[in-house]
């Protein structure tokens, strides 16, 4: 299982030097052609300062990943760190994040697949993020499809 550590050092390789509409569009695109290459049941979001740029629903998804999305993105904007870190770094302190946060569990879910947009020397603009396979994976598959895309 990964850490919190290797999670926050995936924070700091993966940065954009800007983001902008083309560039969330192009990263959205990525993200769907693999993931149908893959026959991933996965809903796909793309966002900066709270405006979605690129939304996808692959069969296999229902409203609820819509939801999970909506969740895991408001971890991201709140922490400033991808869902899945923010929950590891609960439970790594014997906690949970519905236990221990203080947030509302129907609005907020730190499980893995939503990944902030990070511009060096700028911070967190947006967020990126699926949702349809276990949290790990959901994760897992966010953040290749950053290397990839930032490579």
């Amino acid at each position: 299982m990964i850490d919190a550590d290797q999670l926050a050092d995936q924070e700091e390789r993966l940065q954009f030097t800007k983001f902008d509409n083309e560039t969330a569009l192009a990263l959205g695109q990525q993200l769907l052609t693999a993931a149908r290459e893959r026959g991933l049941p996965v809903t796909i979001s793309v966002r900066r300062n709270g405006q979605r740029l690129f939304h996808a629903a692959l069969p296999g998804t229902s409203a609820d990943n819509d939801a999970w999305i909506e969740r895991k993105s408001r971890v991201v904007d709140r922490y400033g760190h991808s869902s899945f870190l923010v929950g590891t770094q609960f439970r790594e302190k014997g906690g949970s994040f519905e236990a221990d946060s203080r947030l509302d569990p129907d609005e907020y879910a730190a499980h893995g697949g939503v990944f902030p947009v990070l511009v060096r020397g700028v911070g967190p603009v947006g967020t990126v993020g699926v949702s349809g396979l276990p949290q790990a994976d959901d994760h897992a598959f966010v953040v290749e499809q950053l290397e990839l895309f930032l490579a």
